[in-house]
């Protein structure tokens, strides 16, 4: 695999904060939540939507926030602290224990795979292997369908990883990954195939970096 883009972390940063709402919005959406990009931009600046409820419009402002945060943290490395802190804003006042390690077995929707206990030196196992991957593109994105998989949190472990990813991605100048609706079901059909056999891992990383990964030239 060749990164698709290559753009300074300037550039990259440049076109994150342009898109942070589409992204968002495409985020919400991959959540089940029913919000038009408008009705997200209302949000994002600070206003209310009727018919969403309250946790909804929380989990919208809340991916603002850990935006906000990646952006200005993006030399940052990744480890566990950092991931818990980009979880406990993308779960504050909607998840259990917001930022700490999942402590119980929990089931995946449309599958009958459970996810094994997550610890640190799983984590970091991981991560360590992530460095050995040559493309840049290819890591970061192996590293969202990982920790997806290894459901370090109690919920909101697609929206952290997924912000993980883009992190990496724009610290390297390699751009930004979101789902599209169009998208949407084939992305979680091929990631649940991944949680089953990790032979599917290849097939995921393909389809997000050909259908989901957008940049510059």
């Amino acid at each position: 695999m060749k990164d698709k883009y290559n753009l300074n972390q300037e550039q990259n940063i440049f076109l994150a904060k342009r898109n942070v709402i589409d992204t968002i919005w495409k985020s919400a959406n991959l959540e089940g939540i029913a919000v038009t990009f408008p009705e997200t931009q209302k949000i994002y600046e600070g206003g209310n939507i009727e018919h969403l409820r309250v946790d909804e419009i929380v989990t919208i402002n809340n991916l603002k926030h850990a935006w906000q945060f990646i952006l200005n943290s993006i030399n940052e490395d990744i480890s566990f602290n950092y991931i818990s802190s980009v979880h406990s804003l993308v779960g504050s006042n909607l998840v259990d224990s917001p930022g700490k390690l999942r402590s119980f077995e929990v089931k995946m929707s449309g599958t009958n795979w459970i996810p094994e206990m997550p610890s640190k030196e799983k984590l970091q196992k991981m991560l360590e292997s992530a460095k050995t991957i040559k493309c840049e593109t290819e890591r970061c994105i192996t590293i969202m369908c990982k920790l997806m998989k290894m459901q370090l949190f109690n919920d909101g472990n697609k929206r952290t990883a997924m912000l993980i990813a883009n992190h990496e991605l724009i610290k390297q100048g390699r751009g930004i990954i979101s789902v599209s609706e169009e998208n949407k079901v084939e992305f979680g059909t091929k990631l649940i195939a991944y949680y089953e056999n990790e032979d599917n891992l290849k097939e995921l990383i393909d389809f997000i970096y050909d259908k989901c990964l957008d940049g510059m030239k």
